[in-house]
């Protein structure tokens, strides 16, 4: 997605626990596992912008994680079904440099189809979600099991909000244009 901006850069894994602390809402994880991801990779790249960002879904009020195994994934899709949930998607923007970091949050309501076992199931043989919050990919044919999105940034489902990023990168001198 960041090459969307056409601009220089480099992937890092930052192996951060992403379990939610007890008493954390979905959009406090999501701010501070951003924050901590990008704090993680600064250690690698003391010179550099650094942009981490994490996902974090709510369903009636229950964070959904990345399901990792199929068995999990079967399971959120059908809570999800035919019912709407809030994709808290947190970037933030680190200057490894000085210190500086800004984080922006971004909500998406997405309202999903009442679909039958057998979809949920070759859905999830075609496509293997299993790294993504709420078991569904928008960018691929998870597309298929949404009937609505409602959202400020389409990108932000995908797991990176770019107009916000774009903002940030530009308080940081960075010309996309």
């Amino acid at each position: 997605m960041l090459s969307t901006l056409q601009l220089s850069f480099q992937i890092a894994s930052p192996e951060v626990d992403e379990t939610p602390l007890a008493g954390e809402s979905a959009l406090q994880t999501s701010q501070r596992l951003s924050q901590l991801k990008a704090q993680a990779v600064a250690q690698q790249h003391p010179d550099a912008l650094i942009i981490g960002s994490d996902q974090v879904a709510l369903l009636n009020g229950q964070q959904l994680s990345k399901p990792m195994t199929h068995d999990n994934a079967v399971r959120q899709l059908r809570a999800m079904r035919g019912n709407s949930v809030t994709f808290y998607t947190a970037v933030s923007l680190l200057n490894a440099r000085t210190g500086d970091m800004q984080t922006a949050l971004v909500t998406t309501q997405v309202d999903f189809r009442q679909v039958n076992d057998e979809e949920i199931e070759r859905y999830l043989l075609k496509e293997q979600p299993y790294h993504c919050a709420g078991s569904a990919k928008s960018e691929g044919l998870g597309i298929a099991l949404i009937q609505r999105i409602q959202g400020d940034d389409p990108n932000a489902l995908i797991g990176l909000p770019l107009i916000k990023l774009v903002d940030m990168l530009q308080k940081q001198g960075v010309s996309i244009l």
